[in-house]
């Protein structure tokens, strides 16, 4: 590592810690030729993950945009953010782990909905609804009747 302050390439670590949940680790560091201090961070790359659209058209995967969805869904819900951004970081996950490039946008949504069905039922009639676009109230009605089915069981 190159110290900033005068470009030599000695360096040493004085302390390493992680940080960001165990994502990253910051160390101290000091230059073996000035003497002068400065802080590192170091994280694994992650590879992009792009999700395709219904359309086809491609995207970089964005957890945010799940978080949206998710509090939109639950607005005036009795569900706390920390259960959202839970369900997210579990969907990212499952993704990550799964190795693939790409995904579908159908995946990511079923993957949401079936998470949210166990929070909260209203949420996920809700989030249903947007994703995937009841065009007429029967249609509605049976998504209704499923969900009424898993929870009998």
């Amino acid at each position: 590592m190159r110290c900033p302050s005068c470009q030599h390439h000695g360096t040493r670590v004085l302390d390493s810690r992680p940080v960001d949940e165990g994502r990253s680790i910051r160390r101290r560091r000091e230059c073996e030729q000035c003497h002068y201090r400065f802080t590192t961070f170091e994280k694994v790359e992650e590879m992009p993950l792009i999700v395709v659209k219904k359309q086809g058209t491609r995207e970089e995967f964005s957890r945010d945009k799940i978080l949206r969805g998710l509090i939109k869904a639950c607005e005036k819900r009795p569900v706390a953010l920390e259960e959202l951004e839970k369900i997210t970081q579990d969907i990212e996950r499952e993704l990550r782990n799964q190795g693939a490039a790409e995904v579908k946008s159908e995946t990511i949504g079923e993957m949401v909905m079936e998470r949210l069905s166990k929070v909260d039922e209203v949420a996920y009639v809700r989030f249903a609804s947007v994703y995937r676009q009841f065009k007429d109230l029967n249609v509605f009605i049976e998504e209704l009747k499923e969900l009424i089915k898993k929870e009998q069981r």
